[in-house]
């Protein structure tokens, strides 16, 4: 009879460890839960929000999923010709380019550029493309080209400003401040504009503008600057007379200045001499017609 006891007391034991081990589960499922709900009441969404955001999220992987086996099969090609078709028939391909910001160039080259995309569907339509083959254009220094729905093509054209005349061996060319070539120009057209010439004035264009703005007094009576052994500048005024400048930045920028001092007072330009030498700093020589010699003229050195 002891035995049986024993053996029921260990068995209620057992069952009462048990169910207490599930209470506490229970107590703890509950605290979890009210912790939970306390966090959740914190935030501010309501629970039907936070549903909402939560099913947008799976529907949004699920979308990235299906593009992504999309694109290893191939299908997108698909897909984009799918919807092409789709836009084209509602209206939405190009019948009209509208150019903007074009005056000087010829805006038919733009219209030759944009040709190719005439007809297309407004998702077929490269604008990067485009873009890039309006930058080839000599006139055109940026482009920008945006949809305008449901049938235009906007492009909005940057020119580059014409600054000179570049001599070439066999014709006259319209150049921008960087030497960049605009297009051919005709001799009369070309007396406008400043005439650089010289081996290698081409990529000096920057350079020369830099030289004249020491002088800025100067700058409207020089119409002619050549290039002299890809070394220095010989600079031409609308006297016809010329002045000879010395190598190097400096040098060339303080003797121009010197030169400018010294026309306020003696009336260089438009004087007697043909010709200034300054290419020895300090002293600048004059050659007048009619003397064997050059006059030589001390000048003041700008620091």
């Amino acid at each position: 009879m002891a035995r049986t006891a024993t053996r029921k007391t260990r068995g209620v034991r057992r069952q009462a460890r048990a169910e207490g081990n599930r209470t506490r589960v229970r107590k703890a499922r509950r605290h979890g839960q009210s912790a939970l709900g306390k966090a959740l009441a914190l935030l501010p969404f309501t629970e039907e929000q936070l549903q909402r955001a939560f099913t947008i999220l799976i529907i949004a992987g699920a979308a990235a999923l299906a593009l992504f086996i999309a694109q290893v099969s191939g299908a997108t090609a698909l897909a984009a010709d799918r919807m092409a078709h789709i836009a084209s028939n509602a209206g939405f391909k190009v019948r009209h380019i509208e150019p903007h910001g074009v005056e000087r160039m010829n805006v038919q080259t733009v219209y030759e550029k944009a040709l190719g995309q005439n007809d297309l569907a407004m998702t077929r339509v490269d604008l990067a493309g485009l873009r890039d083959d309006l930058l080839t254009l000599p006139w055109v220094k940026d482009a920008r080209v945006s949809r305008q729905l449901p049938d235009a093509l906007v492009i909005d054209i940057v020119e580059r400003t014409p600054h000179a005349v570049l001599r070439k061996p066999d014709r006259l060319v319209l150049i921008d401040p960087e030497g960049n070539e605009l297009e051919p120009i005709g001799a009369r057209e070309a007396s406008d504009y400043m005439l650089i010439e010289g081996p290698g004035a081409q990529s000096q264009v920057a350079a020369l503008d830099g030289l004249l703005d020491a002088a800025p007094a100067l700058r409207p009576k020089v119409t002619g600057a050549e290039w002299v052994g890809n070394r220095r500048w010989n600079l031409t005024f609308d006297t016809d007379q010329q002045l000879a400048l010395p190598e190097g930045d400096e040098a060339s920028a303080a003797a121009l200045i010197s030169f400018a001092q010294a026309d306020g007072v003696h009336r260089l330009i438009g004087g007697k001499a043909v010709a200034f030498d300054m290419r020895n700093p300090p002293r600048m020589y004059m050659r007048v017609p009619g003397r064997a010699e050059s006059q030589e003229l001390a000048v003041g050195q700008s620091s």
